[in-house]
């Protein structure tokens, strides 16, 4: 009878002890692991540039003046049509035609004063040859002769003299005249007044530099956008590239142009560099305006029917939490959920690990994995070649991928919510 009190007890025991196990074991457990998944799909991918630019005409001029004074008279206003030649506005010339005036009287006194000094030095020739027949006859002394002959050199020296002078007030004239002219502002071309920086009575300074009165814009029919393109982007842009653009002022409408020029000069604002595309733009209708916003969409290309994926399942890497769910089944969860079986397949732990053996070879370029699901629900690493995208899906060059594959591009726990771990851990760890 003891012997079966104690063989009853220790049953119990057993019993009691395994089903703690079991409980502890439960309780301990892991949640349920689901990969979300995402179909290789056949897409349109289209890659594009984007970049914002500002409007403006191809040719601007800015019209200024070279003297200083009042403005007496404004002849163009804004959005004026001007001709190349025409007056568009006059400084008051009083005091320049007084320098004029002034000038030509200094002129005047400089062409007499050559006449004076020809005169001077015809008379000086005509006492010389007397003063020379004199002493041929012993009438004059030599001392007569030699100061007749100096006073010759000193009368043509004068003329010299005289002569530079005129052609120094000749000169002042000219500049007189020239800044007297500059008093009248003309159109260089033929364009539009699109600023106009000055009012009539205003006085304006060109001490140091020449005020700017008007600025003109040549032919707005034709415009250019200034884009500021990034450098990573930059290098997939091309001359004569078709390019669309939309402004504020009309919304849900697209502006066509063409890249016309790339420029080498680089801007950097914030450690930010970016480079000028500009941009040809056709404005007969003369809808856009200089200094509108332009959001400028560059398609530098395009694939149809291209077997892509998702850019998050190019990012996937599976985490360590799911170390601790290998004993779920293989049954789908839903759509695009797929539990996660306890054994990877010997392809996916390879594949993973590739790069650090001897032989593999390290992924280059557009180089990349994937992780499909496939033989129930077994997440298998698929290497696959990249090309275009679009941002959100990848066009797959080359890779053990067709249309239809479940590509995982996340992974949530039993309870709905993701498994915190870190992107970068892969598939190898798990088993």
């Amino acid at each position: 009878m003891k012997k079966r009190i104690l063989w009853l007890a220790l049953l119990v025991l057993l019993v009691a002890a395994g089903v703690g196990a079991w409980l502890y074991r439960e309780k301990h457990r892991p949640p349920e692991v689901v990969y979300k998944t995402a179909p290789v799909e056949k897409r349109h991918i289209v890659g594009k540039v984007t970049a914002s630019g500002t409007l403006s005409a191809i040719v601007t001029v800015q019209v200024g003046t070279q003297v200083s004074g009042r403005v007496q008279s404004l002849y163009a206003d804004y959005n004026s049509h001007v001709k190349k030649g025409e007056l568009v506005a006059k400084i008051d010339p009083q005091l320049f035609e007084a320098s004029v005036q002034q000038a030509q009287a200094n002129y005047l006194q400089a062409k007499a004063g050559v006449v004076t000094a020809q005169a001077n030095a015809h008379n000086a020739d005509l006492q010389f040859a007397r003063t020379k027949s004199l002493k041929e006859a012993n009438l004059a002394a030599q001392q007569d002769l030699d100061t007749a002959e100096a006073n010759v050199a000193t009368s043509h020296a004068a003329i010299d003299a005289a002569t530079a002078q005129l052609a120094q007030a000749a000169a002042q004239l000219h500049t007189a005249q020239v800044n007297l002219s500059y008093t009248r502002i003309i159109s260089p071309i033929d364009g539009v007044v699109i600023s106009r920086s000055v009012d009539t009575g205003q006085t304006v300074a060109a001490s140091l530099s020449a005020p700017v009165l008007f600025t003109i814009a040549q032919d707005l029919t034709k415009m250019q956008v200034d884009t500021n393109v990034s450098e990573g982007d930059v290098g997939r842009l091309k001359v004569d590239m078709d390019t669309y653009f939309s402004v504020d002022s009309y919304p849900g409408q697209r502006f066509v142009g063409t890249i016309r020029q790339i420029r080498n000069s680089a801007t950097t604002v914030q450690n930010v560099v970016t480079y000028d595309a500009v941009i040809d733009v056709d404005n007969s209708d003369l809808r856009l305006r200089p200094g509108m916003t332009a959001n400028v969409t560059i398609v530098y290309d395009e694939r149809r029917g291209a077997l892509a994926v998702s850019n998050a399942a190019l990012r996937f890497r599976p985490p360590p939490a799911l170390a601790g769910s290998a004993s779920g089944g293989g049954a789908s969860s839903g759509e695009g959920h797929h539990r996660l079986h306890p054994r990877g397949s010997a392809s996916a732990a390879a594949g993973d690990d590739a790069p650090e053996g001897k032989d593999a070879k390290a992924p280059k370029d557009e180089a990349k994995t994937v992780w499909v699901l496939r033989g129930g629900g077994v997440p298998q690493l698929v290497p696959v070649h990249t090309g275009l995208t679009d941002g959100t899906v990848t066009e797959i060059v080359d890779g053990d991928l067709k249309e239809g594959d479940p590509v995982v591009v996340d992974t949530v726990n039993g309870d709905g919510n993701a498994p915190s771990a870190p992107a970068s851990t892969t598939l190898r760890r798990l088993f």
